[in-house]
């Protein structure tokens, strides 16, 4: 596969392009890739700036696809360059995978992501590590492998109705390991 084809909502197209192109051009340049945006639906081609016998990364597709989700998913171009790092993923869980997809329980189940005053959302990203943005029907994830683990893990249980001091306290222990060295318990 020598290109990704990608689509993102309409309204973050603008956010991709960037002032003067800049956040398209910065992907470009730092990745070696090519991005062609289509503003009208909102798709997205990214290929490599130059083929892989001639120096193009086939990996550098990959982050880019994701810097280009990412972006797409809610997260400032700001965030979404901390992909740009090895070893950062990009985690998309899609809340109607777990919820009948009614409305209300949409508006319910992202009120409850996002807490008081972004209290919960806060929490899951200062205790994992990690960046969060719940955007539409989805909640992406970017951060190191074991702390997106433990992000996804917290609001796939948050998405299922767990009780909040419940998720704070495995969270806060996650936390309380990771310091320690030590991410998975009994090693």
């Amino acid at each position: 596969m020598s290109y990704f084809m990608v689509t993102i909502p309409k309204e973050r197209v603008g956010v991709l392009i960037g002032p003067q192109g800049s956040v398209k051009k910065k992907i470009e340049e730092t990745l070696g890739v090519k991005l062609t945006i289509d503003s009208a639906d909102g798709s997205v081609k990214i290929e490599l700036a130059k083929p892989p016998e001639e120096g193009g990364d086939p990996v550098a597709l990959f982050k880019a696809r994701d810097v280009v989700q990412a972006i797409g998913r809610g997260f400032s171009p700001e965030r979404a360059f901390k992909l740009f790092e090895d070893g950062v993923v990009l985690s998309v869980i899609d809340i109607t995978d777990y919820i009948k997809p009614s409305r209300n329980n949409l508006v319910r189940v992202r009120a409850r992501l996002i807490g008081r005053e972004g209290k919960t959302r806060k929490i899951i990203e200062e205790t994992t590590h990690t960046y969060v943005s719940i955007y539409g029907d989805t909640v992406s994830i970017i951060g190191e492998d074991e702390d997106v683990k433990a992000a996804e893990e917290a609001v796939i249980d948050i998405i299922n109705g767990a009780p909040h001091p419940a998720i704070y306290k495995k969270l806060n222990e996650y936390a309380r390991l990771r310091k320690l060295g030590r991410l998975r318990p009994g090693i």
